[in-house]
């Protein structure tokens, strides 16, 4: 016998179901991973037309980009939301390096807005219907 067939009984890990995601954030973690790949496009920008040094362009940008990537997994805790609205001020920061980066910035903070907004509205509609739901008698 060989050592591996020794120890043939394998663990079998069962997840239980997955958690439900509201659509707030589903949406935001969205802008936010969006954002994060605009972030590796104004930094190779950056470094393109030699606005900053290429370890300032690169590293700025890197830095950004995972802050992003990482935002996008905390916004379902309201903190975490607050770390998306601190975000959409520092993508706006970018506008200081490049001034037409304002405009791109504010594109993306309209969608993060209307993403904020209308989720929110469509959460709450969402829950009120679940909780009309519940409350009928049942028919057996």
């Amino acid at each position: 016998m060989s050592e591996g067939s020794t120890n043939t009984a394998k663990t079998v890990r069962t997840r239980g179901p997955r958690r439900q995601r509201s659509l707030t954030e589903s949406l935001l973690s969205i802008v936010l991973g969006l954002e994060a790949v605009l972030v590796f496009f104004i930094a190779l920008t950056v470094f393109g037309l030699h606005a900053l040094p290429p370890a300032v362009a690169f590293g700025g940008g890197a830095g950004l980009a995972v802050v992003l990537a990482l935002a996008s997994r905390i916004v379902r805790w309201n903190w975490g939301v607050w770390v998306g609205w601190v975000l959409q001020l520092a993508l706006l920061a970018t506008g200081i390096v490049l001034p037409a980066l304002y405009i791109v910035a504010v594109v993306f903070i309209g969608m993060w807005v209307y993403c904020f907004v209308r989720a929110r509205k469509i959460d709450a509609d969402n829950a009120a219907r679940a909780g009309a739901a519940d409350s009928e008698p049942q028919n057996s």
